[in-house]
């Protein structure tokens, strides 16, 4: 029950006598276990409080940096913007620095820019590529903690990754793909695999998990997979169409990637039949196409959660929030028609 307090302090805190702490501390006996469990509940408190004190009054500017499609980058800047209250006493400001495609020299030259302007932390989402990497090391030697978001950098100086498990989810999508195909009827059904680009970690270990997954129970499968398109909706409509037109047997679809408005427009318009259609992120695209049936699920984590969590651990790195940065994988929920979660509108 190591602390830093006076036993005055902790005395006032759990609401017994000093005479009771010092026994308790020093490990004397005679206290009822209710008694010692209050006192390590008030060392505690006070650990919370001091960190609480330690963050009043404090400014943390925190830059957000994602190559990503304006659904998801939208969807991002509302999760943050309403979870800034819930970090009080600390002060949390944030500037965007959003970009639907681009190069990866484009995003060290950004990342480079923090680095001469200052900020207390970064929030990245970038493809991985050693120019990324490098500027993330640069950042880290100016001081300035960075914390991927969704797609990782695993060999990059990058303090922490928030979000799902990549992997775990791609198998979760090949099983949910199967479960609607059937063994019987759906047996010779190719599936459509969608990237925005296979440069994202992230979007490349959702398609690893997800071909394991076929190759393992599933080997008869056959997949094609459509990329390059940077989820854009005017590319995804493109491809998609291409790949329907080369495979009549084309009748589900793992979408990494997004556009699943412009996929599904493929497939009305070759008048095909998507039996089975498994997506990412509830944007207000997916909500919709869910509710209206033409999304079979999707898999969803709380980006709340996540922008929070990745507040935290730069507040960590600081030194201002007590404990060692620990980081897990965020829950991955099956979201289908029926169980939509309440949209939160800023």
């Amino acid at each position: 029950m190591a602390h830093p307090y006076p036993i005055r302090e902790i005395a006032r805190q759990a609401g017994v006598s000093e005479a009771t702490v010092d026994r308790v501390l020093n490990q004397r006996g005679g206290v009822r276990p209710s008694t010692v469990n209050d006192i390590r509940q008030a060392i505690a408190d006070l650990d919370r409080q001091r960190s609480q004190l330690r963050l009043n009054g404090r400014v943390f500017m925190i830059d957000i940096v994602m190559q990503t499609p304006d659904r998801f980058s939208c969807a991002v800047k509302v999760a943050l913007e309403q979870e800034l209250p819930s970090l009080r006493p600390a002060v949390v400001r944030s500037r965007f620095d959003f970009r639907q495609k681009g190069e990866p020299d484009e995003i060290a030259s950004a990342l480079d820019a923090i680095a001469r302007r200052g900020s207390r932390g970064v929030i990245l989402k970038a493809p991985e590529a050693p120019e990324v990497n490098a500027a993330v090391q640069r950042l880290s030697q100016a001081g300035i903690p960075v914390v991927t978001l969704v797609s990782d950098l695993p060999f990059s100086k990058r303090v922490a990754y928030v979000g799902m498990d990549n992997r775990s989810a791609g198998a979760t999508a090949a099983y949910l793909v199967n479960q609607w195909l059937g063994d019987s009827a759906g047996r010779d059904s190719r599936i459509l695999v969608a990237l925005s680009r296979s440069v994202f970690r992230g979007e490349e270990e959702r398609e690893i998990g997800f071909r394991s997954a076929i190759r393992e129970r599933w080997p008869d499968r056959q997949l094609t997979e459509i990329t390059d398109s940077d989820g854009l909706d005017t590319s995804v409509y493109e491809l998609a169409l291409g790949a329907l037109d080369r495979h009549a047997d084309i009748e589900a679809v793992y979408s990494i990637g997004g556009g699943n408005r412009a996929i599904l427009g493929a497939f009305d318009a070759r008048r095909r039949r998507c039996r089975a259609f498994i997506a990412h992120d509830l944007d207000r695209d997916n909500r919709d196409l869910l509710q209206a049936g033409r999304l079979s699920a999707v898999l969803y984590h709380d980006l709340h959660r996540d922008m929070h969590r990745a507040c935290q651990i730069i507040m960590q790195a600081h030194g201002a929030l007590d404990g060692s940065i620990v980081t897990a994988p965020a829950p991955i929920q099956v979201i289908t028609p029926f169980n939509i979660p309440p949209e939160v509108v800023a």
